[in-house]
């Protein structure tokens, strides 16, 4: 027993110096304000219960009646307005200059900014729609549009992408990131919210692709799994601080392929319409529009024992 309250007592210092910490350290690793931030499980539950929204019968429950749809969606709606305020609400209330417990204009600001969001909804169903039709096109082993809404984590990564790069262009914060990180750790692939990426947007197998934030994506453009659309160099002001929000990332025109592994990195380069980027090439300048870009293919040094 002594031992245990020797063991305990230790306890008690090493938590004494933890507490020591707080507030002392820069940046900052605690956040203790009277309003949260967003809670991570909630902001997932409203991600699945908006991919129900877009894809019902896929997502959440397998079997609703036609008839009862529209009571089943508008639940669905209801709840997600409700949460998704909270969780705007506990984004923006940290910016917000008034000290107080609770604050009606960052209320106000959460409800409107909720709204927003739902009402591109329809938008968004018909710009994912033409998603899925690009990955059953671009991919001869799709067997239905079934298979591609079920298995495939492009259309996981793009369609939570797409919600998330509507609540960045309305400027809210944490938010936005939370979701593609979720996306990212789930599927592998890191589509970074403030990416611009058009229609028809295809990612085959996925894995390791990474989308950077200020990368311009025109329409009907196919990735393979390994792509890395990322800056070249960061600029930085007279005391060496990162400039934030300059164009660092590259812009690909329509109608471009880019083949696994490839990496383009620049703010500056930019890949003609209808281009293709063969696999692990490595590119940081532009290339004109309907132009073929490959390795010269490698010495094979086979020894046979």
């Amino acid at each position: 027993m002594h031992e245990h309250l020797k063991k305990r007592d230790q306890v008690r210092g090493i938590t004494r110096e933890v507490l020591r910490t707080f507030g002392n350290l820069q940046p900052k690793l605690e956040h203790l304000a009277a309003t949260p931030l967003p809670v991570k499980t909630t902001v997932i539950q409203i991600l699945d219960d908006l991919l129900e929204v877009i894809y019902p019968g896929y997502f959440g429950r397998k079997y609703v009646e036609t008839a009862n749809i529209e009571y089943h969606i508008g639940d669905l709606m209801d709840s997600i307005y409700a949460r998704l305020t909270q969780e705007i609400y506990r984004s923006v209330r940290p910016e917000c200059q008034n000290k107080g417990d609770t604050c009606d204009h960052c209320d106000g600001i959460a409800e409107e900014e909720a709204l927003v969001f739902l009402r591109q909804m329809p938008e968004l169903r018909k710009r994912l729609s033409e998603d899925v039709q690009a990955a059953y096109d671009g991919d001869p082993a799709a067997k239905s549009i079934d298979e591609v809404i079920f298995s495939y984590p492009a259309i996981f990564a793009i369609t939570i992408f797409r919600l998330a790069h509507e609540l960045n262009l309305q400027g809210i914060p944490l938010l936005p990131r939370m979701m593609t990180e979720y996306a990212h750790s789930v599927t592998g692939i890191d589509i970074h919210p403030g990416a611009t990426i058009g229609s028809g947007f295809f990612i085959d197998h996925g894995t390791g692709v990474v989308i950077g934030e200020t990368t311009n994506i025109g329409n009907r453009v196919k990735l393979y799994q390994g792509v890395t659309l990322g800056a070249l160099s960061f600029a930085k002001d007279d005391e060496g601080r990162m400039i934030r929000g300059k164009k660092r990332h590259p812009t690909i025109e329509d109608d471009v392929v880019i083949y696994a592994g490839a990496t383009i990195l620049g703010g500056n380069t930019v890949i003609g319409r209808g281009s293709v980027i063969g696999g692990n090439v490595w590119l940081t300048r532009s290339v004109p529009p309907y132009t073929r870009v490959i390795i010269s293919e490698p010495e094979l040094v086979i020894d046979q024992k």
